[in-house]
């Protein structure tokens, strides 16, 4: 499934980690993907399953699989087509730590996936989370999705 995304999509970055992560039913199965790639090139892809999951713990996953890629001197932006962790990231998380690991509004959903995620993110000062958005052809993020959802083969 892979090859085929490459030969249908063009659009989208060339450089970075993209990521995803996907769920039949929520919860149920699902998967996660990765793929770093340099000038359209993969450098190292990844993907996994988990049989009882939700979409969110997929999504952190995939980017916790996307950080424990890189170097802690790497210098890339990595992608995720996940609003809520992008803004986890780089918005909540600092915050949370501050206060304890708490939300004013109640408890974390996957708490011990966000901190493993905002460990690594903070031990690569270098990488940006950046937002993709997801399904508009992007060759690297649909690639991901395809990765993500190769469990289902």
């Amino acid at each position: 499934m892979p090859e085929e995304v490459l030969a249908r999509y063009q659009a989208g970055p060339k450089t970075g980690v993209f990521t995803d992560g996907s769920c039949e039913g929520n919860p149920g199965p699902g998967g996660w993907g990765v793929v770093w790639v340099e000038d359209d090139r993969v450098i190292a892809e990844q993907h996994g399953r988990d049989s009882a999951t939700t979409n969110n713990r997929m999504e952190l996953r995939a980017l916790i699989t996307a950080f424990q890629l890189l170097p802690a001197d790497a210098e890339l932006p990595v992608y995720s087509d996940s609003e809520l962790c992008v803004k986890t990231l780089n918005e909540w998380a600092a915050g949370w730590e501050k206060r304890g690991w708490r939300r004013k509004s109640g408890p974390i959903a996957n708490l011990e996936l966000v901190q493993e995620l905002w460990a690594l993110k903070n031990a690569h000062p270098g990488v940006r989370v950046q937002w993709i958005r997801a399904h508009d052809g992007s060759r690297w993020n649909e690639y991901a999705d395809a990765l993500a959802n190769s469990y289902l083969r």
